[in-house]
């Protein structure tokens, strides 16, 4: 899977940039290139913030020693088969809601305005594409921002889960703001009861297995 909302020649800005590019690369499902390019990627760990360089490189060393089909097994079954793990922003506010698809619609904007063109492959806010955008606009960075409290839900899951993914979204909030009260106070609230259900009659606009086919599971 690529991000193909941020064309392939886009230059990657200096700074968190870096890591935000690097968490954008690492999320994706973990393809024979992904492996073949472990020592260009190491070398990049190098340039990104310091906050995020350590779990970015522990996250590379655990790919050093795990057979490729053993960490494409463990993707699915991380990003796949639990719904409190999807690697899509808007679903851990809203749920398969109505509300949802206006918050699809912002992210659709905010590319739309740094010109360039949602993809139809992917949902706008996929994780790997609103990284991929942070790493080339402000826009992006923005966007992170903004939903600070989506991905400390992500993150706090997949340490939940006790997998090695944790370390890429300790990079991604490590440079970003620290949580507020207020959104602390929504964190916990949403680890207890999950994302919203979806509302009767209304067709859900995207679930965790969206991009595989894959039914998720609790």
């Amino acid at each position: 899977m690529t991000a193909p909302a941020v064309p392939a020649g886009a230059p990657v800005r200096g700074g968190p940039a870096i890591g935000y590019k690097l968490a954008s690369v690492l999320l994706q499902y973990p393809t024979v290139a992904l492996f073949e390019g472990l020592d260009e990627l190491a070398a990049a760990v190098r340039s990104a913030p310091r906050p995020a360089r350590e779990p970015l490189a522990a996250f590379l060393d655990w790919l050093r020693r795990t057979p490729p089909h053993e960490a494409a097994q463990h993707y699915v079954e991380t990003f796949d088969l639990r719904r409190r793990c999807a690697l899509y922003l808007t679903y851990y506010r809203h749920g398969d809601t109505r509300r949802r698809g206006m918050a699809l619609l912002a992210f659709k904007t905010a590319y739309r305005a740094a010109g360039l063109a949602p993809s139809a492959d992917d949902l706008p806010d996929y994780l790997p594409v609103v990284l991929d955008f942070a790493a080339v606009a402000p826009a992006g960075a923005e966007l992170l921002r903004r939903h600070r409290a989506d991905l400390e839900l992500l993150r706090r899951a997949l340490h939940e889960a006790g997998t090695p993914y944790a370390a890429v979204l300790d990079a991604v909030c490590a440079q970003l703001p620290r949580l507020g009260r207020r959104d602390l106070l929504r964190v916990r609230a949403a680890q207890q009861q999950g994302p919203p259900a979806e509302e009767v009659g209304l067709e859900p606009f995207a679930p965790p297995g969206y991009l595989t086919g894959r039914e998720a599971q609790p």
